[in-house]
This record gives C-alpha cells, structure tokens and sequence, in this order.
C-alpha cells in the first residue's frame, strides 16, 4: 500500500511514517499543502492522510483539488478539532474518513486499511494459497502451520501478490505499491527482497517469475 502523510509539525510526521512503515506500507511526506498536490499528482497514492490545518495551500483545497480531479486516492483527514460540526465539514469536503488528534496510532493504521479497501476490490480477511496462511489484520504469515518470519517489507509483497490472484504483478508495480520514494528504479530491490521471500517461503516454491513480465502466486 502506498500512503502520503501530509502535515506541517515534521515530528509527528516523521513519527507517523515510521509507524506505517513498520506495518509493511510505503508512506512518502509531505509537510505543507503545496508538496502534497506536487506528489499526489505523479503518484497514484492508496490513501492520502492529511491534516487540515497546512501552509502553502490549505488542508481544505488539497482534499478538494484530490477529489474533485483525476486522483482515486482515498483521503483521511486528521485535524486538532474533534467537534462533530468539524468532522461534518471535513467529510463534506469529500474526506473519506475523519480522525481528531491526538490519536492512537493503532487507530490510525487500521482507519487507513478500512479506508483503503473501499478503493479495490473486495479482499478477504485471510488471504489462502495451498498451505500458505496470511493474516493482514495480524500481520501473520504460516506455511504448513509454520509462522514466517517476514521483514514487514517481504510481508507486503507477499500481501500484494496474494491480493492479485493469479494476475502476473510487473516489478514496476510492486515497486510502486510496496516501496516508497526513496526507492530507486534502476536498482534490484525488488529481485534481492522476491529471493529473500523466496527463501523465507520454502519449497515447493510459491512465487512464479515470468519472463520480461512480472511474478504471480
């Protein structure tokens, strides 16, 4: 999942990504309204958490700019107001969920997952393959009964491929949907970490490289 996290106190950003980053997400920041326009308009971000109260361009506008253009990203809205007239007004501007700081990250990363599946297709909460168990809820993994002990990034694209079906996923897009920014796309991050997967999974192998076009489960 690919997530922007919008807000202008850089600590608590900062701290925010950390926390999503350690739940297997992508997350890029963004510290004022102006930044996240720039970014959401180049990348096809899963959900957008922004706070309302931005330099440069208005919390506001940004949630109106995102919903009312191309993007499909989901947005939620963090703001230090909890009054229900706020929460009304920030829904209105076509946020898809509301959450008042401060806030428990444990909320706040399972709003983002409620938030962004209502823009894919129906998952189910126990994602089954032969003997291969994954829990997304739990961030738990088992083959044969065994738990894996995947590093939150191999969970995430163990997740992601699982998501797809038998649909062949190109590196380009589980770089995109699994990686942030900070990735750089001429390298073999996305080779090195299928390997370690790999490894990790076991025989008989699960995932299915095919030629100049991508992996499937």
């Amino acid at each position: 999942m690919r997530v922007l996290v919008v807000e202008d106190q850089p600590d608590l950003a900062d701290s925010v990504a950390r926390v999503l980053r350690r739940e297997g997400m992508a997350v890029d920041v963004a510290y004022d309204g102006g930044a996240a326009l720039e970014r959401a308009a180049i990348v096809d971000y899963d959900v957008v958490v922004l706070d309302r109260d931005l330099p440069v361009v208005h919390g506001d506008d940004v949630c109106r700019t995102l919903v009312n253009g191309a993007s499909t990203s989901r947005v939620l809205m963090l703001t230090a107001s909890g009054t229900v007239a706020s929460r009304v007004e920030g829904l209105g501007l076509g946020a898809d969920d509301y959450l008042p700081k401060p806030f428990a990250y444990a909320e706040l990363v399972a709003r983002i997952r409620a938030v962004a599946r209502r823009s894919q297709p129906a998952v189910p909460p126990l994602l089954v393959h032969g003997d291969l168990r994954l829990d997304p809820a739990q961030r738990t993994a088992t083959r044969a009964g065994a738990r894996l002990p995947l590093s939150p990034k191999e969970f995430a694209v163990l997740e992601y491929l699982l998501s797809c079906g038998s649909r062949v996923v190109p590196a380009e897009e589980l770089l995109d949907k699994v990686w942030d920014e900070a990735a750089d796309p001429f390298t073999t991050t996305v080779k090195a970490t299928m390997n370690r997967l790999r490894a990790k999974l076991g025989d008989p192998p699960l995932i299915e490289t095919i030629p100049r076009a991508g992996y499937r489960i």
